[in-house]
This record gives C-alpha cells, structure tokens and sequence, in this order.
C-alpha cells in the first residue's frame, strides 16, 4: 500500500492528541479554534487529508495519521474524530491498539446512511462539473442547524456561499467518495479505550441516529449531546470545548 501523504504540524506539550477532520474540511475550519487550547495541556498532532487527487482508503488514512504522529515524537495519543474524521479515529484505534489510548467522536458514523450517501454522490456530481457554487450552497445548507443559519441575515448567507465557492479544499471530491463507502461496523465492538460519542442532535448532514449507534455499539461509550447541525464548533464553541476538555481530563488522557 503506497503511503498517504498529509501536511501534519505537532504544537504543544503533554500527552498525545491527534485530531482527524472531515470530508470537504481541513484541520483549521474543523478545529483551529479548539487547537490553542488543547495545546495548553496536549501535544496536539495536526494533518490535513491530502489537497490533491490521490485516492484514499479507510487503512491508508488511519496508518497515515498513527505515522504522522510517531514521526512527530508521538507515541501514544487520543484521537478526536469529526464526521469522517470518526471512521478513521476507530479504525486507527482497531489497527493500531499500542497508540490509541482513546478516542472522541463527534458527529460521526460508522457507515453513510442513505440520506449521507446521497449528499456526497451529490458532492461529487457538482465537484466532477465544476459547479463550485452550487457545491457551496448545497454544503451550507447540510452545514448548520436550521434555527443557526436561519438566524443569519441572508447577505451573510450570501457571503458564506461566496467564500465557499473559491475555498473549497483540494481533496474533497476523493474525501466524499471515502465517505460513501466506508463501513466500520465491524470495527466498533473491538474498541477497548476510553471513548466518548458528541451528537449534533440538529445534524441535517450526518443524522443523529448514527452517533447513537456508536455510542450503544462502542462496549463502555460515554455519549453527551450538543444542540446543533453539523458544524457544532461553529453553533455551539465554548460547550464544544467544554466538551473535549472534560473528556480528556476525567480519562486522563
């Protein structure tokens, strides 16, 4: 299996924590407001996906993100998962049970219901035609809970769509073809570490139902909710990192 190449940067000091972001996100829109301070008390592992069009596997991403951080002085570590970034936490965890000390899901699955197998076959079908607006609007729309972004006054709205139509990561039609076919399933009863399940319980893109699954599913999950859609670090920050802090802290990890 040819290595999947990421961009990792390794910042703080403490134990191990390794962050694994979305399909169609990077690691500074999924969790650059929450990077400063888990870096406070953690050596925090940070790796975009590949920006190019390298085809990429449920194994290769998981063995990448472990390498990444054992090359960056990591040995063991918690992995935080978010949305797709959940399904490679879990793998890793199964794959590589000497350095995954725990693992933290939020808005996740183990494997795309059809309402999200539908969305990213959409994804793909805008990206293949270079119809980045429609693309944008489409994944704004799946983005937040109904109540956030129909709060926002719409040249607010209007501006998101712009900024998404020519800030799309590269990578993120192979990111959504990932999404479409991986399935850990298998993979969730095997879990051993301490893991705690974040529902986005207004999650119009990844359904509420799937982090349910995990959590009943994972042997000893912790399961907690926040009120929001898809996005909840932008809804919902402070309780977002009240969330992860509590986690890491209650585990000691």
């Amino acid at each position: 299996m040819t290595a999947i190449p990421l961009r990792t940067t390794v910042t703080g000091a403490g134990p191990g924590l390794v962050l694994a972001h979305g399909a169609g996100g990077t690691i500074e829109t999924n969790f650059g407001n929450l990077i400063p301070a888990l870096a406070a008390t953690h050596t925090v592992v940070a790796s975009d996906y590949p920006d190019s069009n390298i085809q990429l596997t449920l194994d290769g991403l998981a063995d990448a993100l472990v390498a990444a951080a054992v090359d960056g002085g990591v040995e063991t570590f918690t992995i935080l998962g978010y949305s797709l970034g959940t399904t490679v936490a879990v793998r890793a965890a199964v794959r590589h049970p000497d350095r995954v000390r725990g693992l933290l899901l939020a808005a996740g699955f183990a494997k795309a219901d059809n309402r999200a197998r539908l969305t990213v076959q959409i994804w793909q079908d805008l990206l293949d035609r270079g119809d980045t607006a429609s693309f944008a609007r489409l994944a704004l729309a799946a983005s937040f809970s109904p109540a956030y972004l129909n709060a926002l006054p719409a040249e607010v709205v209007d501006e998101l769509v712009r900024v998404g139509t020519t800030t799309i990561p590269g990578g993120t039609l192979q990111q959504a073809s990932l999404v479409e076919i991986v399935d850990t399933t298998a993979d969730l009863a095997r879990i051993t570490v301490p893991t705690l399940v974040v529902n986005a319980t207004e999650d119009l893109l990844i359904h509420p139902a799937n982090s349910r699954y995990l959590a009943a599913t994972i042997p000893n999950a912790d399961y907690t909710e926040i009120p929001a859609g898809h996005v909840l670090m932008a809804e919902h920050p402070t309780q977002w990192h009240k969330t992860v802090e509590t986690f890491l802290t209650q585990h000691n990890l």
